[in-house]
């Protein structure tokens, strides 16, 4: 049942979307992938049939592999994301920081994006030992090439430890709150043109 529903969940995201007004062209779609689907026979070739119906360009996909789940077949499940990269989806490790195989998924999973838990972000600007995690966590990913992204931004204080420890990308309410499409919309023209008027 939960492949089912992740199948059911991932068809409606792309099918929204492919719908997406030409304000969010240059977004990306991120879907969360579970231990249950990386598990499911044919997973890769019916996320690629998905893609392929929805319109969507698979360069614009990325598939978030939730690190708190246990992944029984961690070679097999390597095998099936390198098949989905290969078609050009970009592959994260979610959650990072919250189950007890970090390095061992970042070890044996074709990786782009590691996106650091709220919970290693949360004390960030009150906490030494977090600093000193946090910064050692960035290290590590950035000397295997991952993109770090951080969730659950909300300081500008803690924006600023992260972009001065290597952190690329940040979400977070600091950014924004969750939107809905229209408010997604009106947000990125905002940003488009403030950054246009103080170009």
């Amino acid at each position: 049942i939960s492949a089912q529903l992740g199948h059911h969940i991932i068809a409606k995201a792309l099918a929204e979307a492919q719908a997406w007004p030409p304000a969010l062209a240059d977004l990306r779609l991120s879907v969360n992938v579970t231990a249950a689907d990386l598990a499911a026979d044919r997973f890769e070739e019916s996320l690629i049939e998905q893609i392929g119906a929805s319109g969507f360009s698979a360069s614009r996909l990325t598939v978030e592999v939730t690190e708190g789940d246990l992944i029984d077949d961690l070679a097999r499940a390597s095998a099936m994301l390198a098949v989905l990269r290969k078609r050009g989806l970009r592959i994260a490790i979610d959650d990072f920081g919250t189950g007890y195989s970090s390095l061992a998924y970042l070890k044996a999973l074709p990786l782009d994006y590691m996106k650091l838990d709220r919970s290693l972000i949360v004390d960030l600007d009150g906490s030494a030992r977090d600093q000193v995690v946090v910064h050692a966590v960035i290290d590590m990913a950035r000397s295997l090439g991952l993109a770090v992204i951080a969730e659950g931004v909300e300081t500008g204080s803690q924006l600023d430890m992260l972009a001065r420890a290597g952190c690329n990308i940040f979400q977070g309410f600091l950014a924004a709150p969750p939107l809905s499409a229209a408010q997604l919309v009106a947000f990125a023209e905002t940003r488009r043109s403030r950054a246009a008027a103080a170009a």
